[in-house]
């Protein structure tokens, strides 16, 4: 009788191990194998349409959007892409910028700002009610004195247009703020039925705090370069995005992304584009359908 037990135990066992296997081994929906299997884009050949570029700035952040011939600008990058950065924009006949938005005041947002003030003309330029000592924040506030622009600050629920496109500000921090990335202002972009959430480099905390009700949205630009302080799976649940977006430099020093955000996308079937791997990405929409394209691009200082 012992025996017959032993042999019984021990078939369970080997069942059990069989079944480990095979889930450990056979790639089910929601893995990294399938993150990433893009289908091809048709192109979007609509005369009024949105333009989304997220430029290959290494480590860093930069994405300058377009409709009907009115451009905003979302951060500039590093210091040295600055210059990189201008060559680029005055090669596509930029001259002038409805909008340029500092998310927030660190190096690797605003960096460029100064050379981007000095050459193009400029509308409204939007930061946070924050002060840095830094060379990087008074280049910034040196240039901007130079040129006769106002700072402006935008406040949580303001709305603007870029041509037929609606700006929503989500949220604005201030130097109450400990940590200067929660002080990243958030942006909600749509055109009639696609829409981009823009959250520069706002932790889970500012996630939390963000109306639910503003969140769901078709490509998400994913917060702090991928970073696991951002990003959790409560928040992308509520975003529900198509695809998403991470600004990242190669080898980076802080190994971002980090891999709980990478899993966290893969579980979710989100379709994730990179700047290390896929250099500059642009996505133009009709506000239906999107072509996404990707490109190598001369901005990385």
């Amino acid at each position: 009788m012992r025996k017959k037990k032993k042999f019984i135990t021990s078939i369970l066992i080997l069942i059990v191990i069989g079944i480990f296997y095979l889930f450990e081994n056979y790639p089910i929906e929601g893995t990294e194998e399938n993150l990433n299997k893009r289908v091809e884009s048709a192109p979007v050949t609509a005369e009024n349409r949105l333009e989304v570029t997220f430029i290959d700035v290494g480590q860093a952040d930069s994405i300058l959007l377009e409709n009907n011939g009115n451009y905003m600008l979302v951060d500039a990058g590093n210091n040295e892409d600055g210059p990189k950065l201008v060559s680029y924009f005055k090669n596509q006949g930029i001259k002038d910028f409805s909008y340029v938005v500092g998310t927030h005041p660190h190096e690797d947002h605003i960096g460029g700002l100064d050379d981007i003030i000095k050459n193009f003309n400029i509308e409204t330029f939007y930061m946070p009610d924050v002060i840095t000592t830094t060379k990087t924040f008074e280049d910034v506030l040196d240039a901007l004195e130079e040129k006769n622009i106002s700072l402006s600050i935008p406040n949580k629920n303001d709305t603007f247009s870029l041509g037929d496109a609606s700006v929503k500000v989500l949220y604005v921090g201030t130097e109450e703020e400990s940590d200067l990335n929660d002080t990243s202002i958030v942006l909600k972009i749509s055109f009639e039925n696609v829409s981009f959430l823009l959250t520069g480099d706002a932790s889970t905390k500012v996630e939390d705090s963000l109306d639910r009700k503003d969140l769901e949205s078709t490509v998400l630009k994913v917060g702090h370069h991928g970073s696991s302080t951002a990003t959790n799976e409560d928040f992308l649940n509520l975003v529900n995005p198509q695809y998403a977006v991470i600004s990242v430099g190669k080898n980076n020093q802080y190994n971002h992304p980090h891999n709980e955000v990478l899993n966290t996308l893969a579980k979710n079937n989100i379709t994730t584009y990179r700047t290390d791997e896929d250099g500059t990405i642009q996505m133009i929409t009709d506000g239906v359908n999107i072509e996404i394209n990707t490109m190598t691009t001369d901005t990385n200082g």
